[in-house]
């Protein structure tokens, strides 16, 4: 698979992980009644798409892993700002930048 075109389904799929989550954490604090359902059911629906884009093409997940985890991180903060309206703080900073430089030694080293 084309370098590009992993990247690409590795933030799609990232984005509806954490577009998943926090549909299903919407629903978790909805009113009991037919829109909680409604979110769990839309959630379920968007995990489960994440889970058959992260799943169905030939790759070894476990290679492009580190280029994974520092999409979701990026996407998940995203998430958190536009759904639950929570800014980052430092420490968010701080730990995102390792998960970012941990990202890029995962992705880009060659031992040799």
């Amino acid at each position: 698979m084309n370098p590009v075109v992993a990247y690409v389904v590795l933030a799609v799929a990232a984005a509806l992980e954490a577009g998943g989550d926090a549909i299903v954490r919407k629903g978790l604090q909805a009113p009991n009644g037919p829109g909680r359902i409604g979110l769990f059911a839309l959630g379920a629906a968007v995990l489960f798409a994440y889970g058959l884009t992260v799943n169905s093409p030939p790759w070894d997940f476990g290679k492009l892993l580190g280029i994974y985890v520092t999409l979701f991180f990026m996407i998940a903060q995203i998430v958190n700002i536009v759904f639950f309206g929570a800014r980052p703080d430092l420490p968010i900073y701080v730990g995102g930048a390792l998960i970012l430089a941990g990202g890029l030694v995962i992705t880009l080293w060659r031992p040799g």
